[in-house]
């Protein structure tokens, strides 16, 4: 899944010219317009009071820009940046140093926070509302608990899955913010913005059908712009036309809309192991040999965003947009979603 052209994940060799391309300021950040508006007020208040900016909780699929808001709220507020993570933070006193560490106002970035055990997790609940923290010393029975008062300061946690975070710890985010995927529009500012600062030569019809097929998700758009800048390079005279994205982007295997082999395999095992569903998601995870996190969170949000899958309490069913694009007669020769589930309209209709 790691080597997909199209996924939203961020792999290792991609962290320096991922960071060389993501916009340092609020004014630089394209898309997601409401969030901006919004976060800007709240950071504006934060610098006119003089305080640590509340508790910020972003979430949506990956690749959209959670991590980029999350530097920008540290440069904009003047303040250093912390990263970790849900996983990476395996005990209470794990926690206890990182937060022990932080200076007044600085903003402690929490990946995956969904995944913070739960022992930690309680841990946090007093750190993020009265900024402070117990500690106990010692064993048995003289151990004691001791509170530390932190200095103010702001957790901005990442999610993929808002609902896997308990009610507790959701409640104690000022701030909770949905980033969604990208129009078409603004998937095309941020390549000519890109193609800018790489230096590659490419037209409007270019940028628009790489926008067209890059999910959209900013992080995928990017990578396809190298790619394609590569097959400019080697095939063509070094310039990004519609003709060159169009024959890079095919001999990558990402078709108009950007579905790759994987997500057509995952379509194909709905319809044709399953006549089209329902398939209950543990049984798809075993058909296609992957794990079920990285189905829902992964393939299914940009599938689901489609039309191309539903979700029913019997499990996944392939729908009729799904037959449609893969040029697929749907079972009894409709364009169905499913045995029995939707028929051809009348022709007086």
């Amino acid at each position: 899944m790691s080597d997909r052209l199209v996924s939203p994940k961020l792999s290792d060799e991609e962290q320096a010219i991922e960071g060389s391309l993501r916009p340092r300021r609020l004014a630089e950040y394209i898309g997601q317009e409401k969030i901006k508006e919004n976060l800007s007020i709240l950071l504006e208040a934060a610098r006119r009071r003089n305080e640590s900016v509340d508790h910020v909780l972003l979430y949506g699929p990956p690749g959209l820009g959670k991590t980029t808001l999350c530097n920008i709220i540290a440069v904009e507020m003047g303040v250093s940046l912390k990263t970790t993570s849900g996983p990476a933070i395996e005990h209470a006193g794990d926690l206890a140093s990182i937060l022990t560490s932080l200076q007044a106002g600085e903003v402690l970035f929490i990946d995956e926070i969904h995944r913070l055990a739960r022992a930690v997790e309680e841990r946090l609940y007093s750190a993020m509302e009265d900024f402070a923290i117990d500690v106990v010393i010692g064993k048995g029975p003289g151990a004691r608990s001791l509170r530390l008062s932190l200095p103010p300061f702001t957790i901005v946690g990442a999610t993929t899955r808002a609902g896997a975070l308990t009610a507790p710890l959701r409640d104690r985010f000022g701030a909770i913010y949905r980033l969604e995927y990208y129009d078409p529009g603004a998937l095309k500012q941020i390549l000519t913005r890109s193609a800018r600062i790489l230096n590659v030569p490419a037209d409007e019809e270019g940028i628009e059908e790489i926008a067209g097929r890059a999910r959209g998700t900013p992080r995928i758009v990017n990578r396809l712009l190298k790619r394609v800048r590569d097959y400019a390079q080697v095939r063509a005279d070094g310039v990004i036309t519609r003709e060159v994205a169009k024959a890079a982007l095919d001999a990558l295997e990402v078709d108009h809309i950007g579905l790759d082999q994987t997500d057509r395999n995952l379509l194909f095992t709905i319809i044709q192991k399953f006549d089209g569903g329902p398939v209950g998601l543990d049984t798809l995870a075993a058909s296609t040999s992957e794990d079920t996190e990285t189905i829902e969170d992964v393939y299914e949000p940009y599938l689901l965003q489609l039309g191309f899958i539903a979700r029913t309490p019997r499990g996944r069913i392939a729908t009729r947009l799904a037959y449609q694009h893969l040029e697929l007669a749907a079972p009894g020769g409709g364009n169905g979603i499913g045995p029995g589930l939707w028929t051809t309209p009348a022709a007086s209709d």
